[in-house]
């Protein structure tokens, strides 16, 4: 899952910085994330991140050959 949030994020040309700021959900648990060493977090967070980077849930957390 987090690497498909850095891959969206990127592709938007946002910073973990900015995606932070537009989501409302710590740069630490951004980081953590996309670095695969948090691999639990809530459903608020996740649909915060989808929502600051204008993409649906599905877009993020499922992969392309689901």
């Amino acid at each position: 899952m987090g690497f498909k949030i850095k891959e969206v994020r990127k592709s938007l040309k946002m910073s973990q910085e900015e995606l932070a700021e537009k989501s409302g959900i710590s740069r630490g648990t951004i980081v953590a994330l996309e670095a695969g060493t948090e691999r639990v977090t809530t459903t608020k967070t996740l649909v915060a991140l989808a929502a600051a980077m204008n993409v649906s849930i599905d877009q993020i957390f499922f992969a392309d050959d689901v």
